[in-house]
């Protein structure tokens, strides 16, 4: 059985060094084999929108870009439905294959079994 790892991501450029880390942990658990979802919240989401990425220019840090493009192809991403819709978001504004979605979702994806979930 493949194991699951669910991070969820609450922050964004204002809070670069937590953003980085959400995304250098789900990186590495691709690279360890596991099925990796990515869940955004707040300022995060804007990380699922092409053009709009923020750039979180951290010395030592692979650069998000580079770490959303590797859970986009391999893994997933999906957007909190009340964020998204606050910013005026619709899955047409997102990265292919990313997913709006609400607490409901997330919360069947955290308590499944094999998975570990993590909240940054």
């Amino acid at each position: 059985m493949t194991r699951s790892l669910v991070v969820k991501v609450t922050c964004g450029a204002e809070a670069a060094e937590r953003a980085n880390q959400a995304w250098t942990v789900a990186a590495m658990g691709i690279a360890a084999g596991a099925e990796v979802s990515v869940w955004l919240t707040g300022e995060a989401v804007w990380f699922a929108v092409p053009g709009r990425q923020p750039d979180l220019a951290l010395p030592h840090a692979t650069p998000v870009a580079e770490l959303v493009e590797l859970i986009h192809t391999s893994g997933s991403i999906r957007v909190c439905s009340q964020c998204a819709a606050r910013r005026e978001l619709t899955e047409a504004d997102l990265l292919p294959e990313a997913r709006i979605q609400g607490a409901a979702g997330f919360v069947e994806a955290a308590l499944a079994d094999g998975t570990q979930a993590l909240v940054y």
